[in-house]
């Protein structure tokens, strides 16, 4: 199905208006969820042209997707106090510039809430907006390193895995300021007061570790890699490979769950696996299982295992997932400008999103400023002066 035709403006977040100040990453994911779901989104780019990560074309960008767009000299005073008249108007902001570089603009929280009380605004840093690391550069994998996260992950007696980029960034980052956006919007609805959001990508991710957190502080998670129920290190929470050289994914952690699994495969009864949580029988059964799983295809273990309380799934590519027909069936991922996508997330009876619209070339200034007040000769005249876009 493609989707790429313009739909009207539909989702719970219809009617609030984001201005986003370019960036890359988690700022981007952030103002695309809010846009998922309803909100106008104003991209505010600087002059040249729309931009993406990495060197990409901006058009093939998922995380840009339903923005409007505005180019703006931020350097001019001109741009600036546009921008200042557009966030007056508006009842959000996020930025991801490292601390101070949004003060130095003459953009800061002071300055814009001088004018637009109401204000919610959004910073994402990956250290956060004060703290001894708060300048210093970084990514996600430095992020996620000093909130404990990066440990956690991966075999035991090797070096922690890299888990994407989805911890830091995306978890830890994105999601955590898309919520505190929310939770700053309903208190100003409430109250009439804006506020400022520091959403770190390292408070982000020691969140995310509430869970590992807790069981480490009950004595239940050992400080280690692949030592723990949902590390890998049990042999029923796992990945094993298949007699075609591909993957199979297995979880059944409750006793019922991993009875139902032993008796589809046969093991039921077998004295390797009469107690689901001896660590003495780990090794064996890790053993066992490995042979096992590699005595038939993935697509043999799909027609034993798929659908039933075995906690069982295929290991897919990122080709597959969009053709499972679960996926399929649940339109998890759509097209949209020729880009198979993931469709917006979650789910509403009431209010469904908007269906995506990939980014394209042109900037919608004129149609924005017109709706604050500016006359048409003012637009020319900042367009003429190389200022606007």
């Amino acid at each position: 199905m493609d989707v790429s035709s313009p739909t009207p403006a539909t989702g719970p977040l219809s009617g609030v208006r984001i201005v986003e100040f370019a960036g890359i990453g988690p700022g981007p994911f952030a103002a695309m969820m809010l846009a998922d779901h309803g909100a106008e989104v104003i991209r505010i780019e600087r002059p040249g042209g729309l931009t993406a990560g990495l060197g990409n074309p901006a058009q093939t960008d998922i995380l840009l997707r339903g923005r409007k767009r505005m180019e703006v000299d931020l350097k001019a005073p001109e741009g600036r106090a546009v921008v200042l008249d557009l966030l007056a108007n508006a009842d959000g902001l996020i930025e991801g510039y490292r601390p101070g570089v949004m003060e130095r603009l003459g953009l800061g929280p002071a300055q814009v809430h001088a004018r637009a009380r109401r204000l919610v605004y959004g910073r994402m840093t990956g250290w956060g907006q004060e703290g001894p690391l708060a300048h210093a550069a970084g990514h996600d994998i430095t992020y996620i390193a000093l909130s404990g996260a990066l440990h956690a992950i991966g075999r035991a007696g090797e070096a922690p895995v890299v888990p994407l980029n989805l911890v830091g960034d995306f978890g830890g980052g994105a999601m955590m300021l898309a919520f505190g956006m929310l939770a700053g919007l309903l208190h100003a609805q409430r109250t009439g007061e804006g506020q400022i959001v520091d959403a770190a990508m390292t408070d982000g991710a020691a969140l995310l570790m509430a869970m590992m957190y807790t069981l480490h502080g009950q004595g239940l998670w050992e400080d280690a890699r692949g030592a723990n129920i949902l590390d890998g290190g049990v042999p029923y929470y796992d990945t094993y490979e298949t007699a075609d050289g591909r993957h199979i994914a297995l979880g059944p952690i409750e006793p019922g769950f991993f009875a139902q699994f032993l008796t589809l495969v046969g093991l039921a009864g077998d004295p390797d696996f009469d107690a689901q949580n001896d660590r003495a029988l780990w090794p064996r059964q890790r053993d066992r299982l490995r042979a096992l799983f590699l005595s038939r295809t993935q697509a043999e273990w799909d027609a034993l295992l798929l659908g039933t309380d075995a906690c069982y799934a295929p290991v897919l590519s990122l080709r597959e997932a969009p053709q499972h027909p679960h996926n399929r069936a649940r339109a998890t991922f759509v097209e949209s400008g020729g880009i198979t996508q993931p469709a917006p997330a979650p789910r509403f009876s009431a209010c469904p999103p908007r269906a995506p619209q990939m980014a394209d070339a042109s900037t919608q200034t004129r149609e924005l400023l017109t709706q604050i007040g500016y006359d048409p000769a003012r637009i020319e005249a900042l367009c003429e002066s190389g200022t606007l876009r």
